[in-house]
């Protein structure tokens, strides 16, 4: 099942290129973990005001079974997210540990409940 995927953008116009970034990461996500429920990403710019080095930060909330994961990246002394593929890339590999973490868990509980 594909789930429900909401990009939005904040302070800046769409952009298709960023949507297919996200999209191919977000499918990446569900083949690591075929349950997730919904995911919505948020891609801001800096403010307009800024004139040197804004820095893109990007939110990702996943809703999972009986969870929801969520992830803000935000690096202020990483240069690096001046690129914002380069703040997806991060926020994803961020959430994607979120996840790895929630299976780890939801794999305790089953085999905590299974030997009772």
């Amino acid at each position: 099942m594909q789930p429900p995927l909401q990009i939005t953008f904040h302070n800046m116009e769409p952009s298709p290129l960023l949507e297919t970034c996200v999209r191919e990461r977000a499918a990446k996500l569900e083949r690591f973990f075929g349950h997730i429920t919904a995911c919505h990403v948020v891609i801001d710019a800096p403010h307009r005001h800024h004139h040197k080095g804004g820095l893109y930060t990007v939110r990702i909330d996943l809703t999972v079974p009986g969870e929801e994961l969520a992830v803000r990246h935000a690096k202020p002394a990483d240069h690096a997210h001046e690129d914002p593929e380069v703040a997806i890339r991060d926020s994803f590999d961020a959430i994607r540990r979120e996840l790895e973490d929630y299976v780890r868990r939801r794999r305790q509980d089953v085999k905590t409940h299974s030997t009772s």
